[in-house]
């Protein structure tokens, strides 16, 4: 069991390292992240800067907490805390039928739906697993595998709307005689 619980911590360290890098990469990064934070209409529009720095900044410190022993169980509480309000961010987005963009991973032209809720739901589900004791020797070898299970998982989860993309139907083009 101690290896799915390093598997879940490294997943979520590196998802929320992605995302904190994603919105703070640059000025503009951070800018499109706050237009997007207007645009879900969930605060009220000269909160989104403030909103925006500190989703921001929690996302940036958690890989810090989560990867510090000591810290490791208030970290795991932020981040199950942040998660379930994002998640209710999107819902509440859903079903007052606002059109918003993701911005969890940097901006993208992906609409935020089902899909982010239950990646979300997933996400507070590892959360859940890294927070189960983890006792026990664990090898070198089952450590590194562990971690390189929850960085392929990290992986997946980052790029889960341009996986997606891959399998959704092509938009209608008119085509061109020759």
């Amino acid at each position: 069991m101690v290896h799915v619980v390093v598997a879940c911590r490294a997943l979520l360290v590196l998802v929320f390292l992605v995302s904190a890098a994603g919105k703070l990469r640059g000025r503009g990064a951070f800018a499109g992240f706050v237009a997007e934070v207007r645009a879900w209409r969930l605060v009220p529009a000269g909160a989104a800067r403030g909103v925006a720095v500190g989703v921001a900044g929690v996302e940036a410190a958690l890989p810090v907490l989560l990867v510090v022993p000591v810290t490791a169980r208030p970290g795991l509480a932020v981040a199950g805390l942040l998660l379930v309000a994002l998640t209710t961010g999107v819902v509440v987005t859903r079903r007052r039928g606002t059109v918003a963009r993701c911005a969890c991973f940097g901006r993208t032209a992906t609409v935020l739906g089902r899909r982010h809720m239950v990646r979300n739901v997933f996400l507070v589900g590892a959360v859940a697993v890294a927070s189960l004791p983890a006792a026990g020797p664990v090898g070198a070898a089952a450590l590194v595998v562990a971690v390189g299970a929850g960085a392929l998982g990290a992986l997946l989860v980052t790029t889960l709307d341009d996986i997606a993309g891959l399998f959704s139907p092509l938009p209608d083009v008119p085509s061109r005689s020759l």
